[in-house]
């Protein structure tokens, strides 16, 4: 939550802005998802759908397909963690200071249970982003929850953010 001032005092990231006049339309959450998958085309193999983007929170979800099977006919781990990573990348580029850029630097996974039925991905800030004159670590959390609401998958993904660099400086 804590992230949501800040957006809104240096005005909403294009990302979120895109979101905002897309999920008012008939399709405009099918449309804004497949917009996301042009631009980063690996997430569209797990055919991802965004529910939900704020500053402060981003869900994602993904449907109980062939596609993203194991041999064991359930949702496959790597699916969950595209997923995961998506809903980070997500939230990062719309919850960060616009003066501050953002890179994914690692993931640790817990395999919590078997993932059968549509995924859903929530993450959050571990912390506050924040301006800063150096880069630092920050951890996004993300839980990824199946029909019933059994949690079948945690990760934490380290995102590297740092200060953009200025234009022509």
């Amino acid at each position: 939550m804590a992230a949501a001032p800040i957006a809104a005092r240096q005005g909403a990231p294009p990302l979120l802005r895109r979101y905002r006049a897309l999920r008012r339309w008939p399709g405009g959450l099918w449309l804004f998802s497949r917009r996301v998958c042009l631009r980063s085309p690996y997430f569209a193999g797990i055919a991802p759908r965004i529910e939900r983007l704020r500053a402060d929170v981003c869900e994602v979800t993904i449907r109980d397909r062939r596609a993203v099977h194991n041999h064991l006919g359930t949702v496959h781990a790597i699916a969950l963690c595209a997923m995961a990573e998506l809903a980070a990348g997500l939230l990062a580029e719309a919850g960060l200071p616009a003066a501050m850029r953002w890179i994914p630097r690692g993931m640790s996974v817990e395999y919590l249970a078997k993932a059968r039925g549509r995924m859903r991905a929530t993450a959050t800030f571990a912390e506050p982003p924040r301006v800063a004159a150096e880069g630092y670590t920050l951890p996004v959390e993300v839980v990824v929850v199946d029909p019933a609401g059994t949690a079948v998958l945690h990760a934490r993904i380290a995102m590297w953010v740092s200060p953009r660099p200025r234009l022509g400086g």
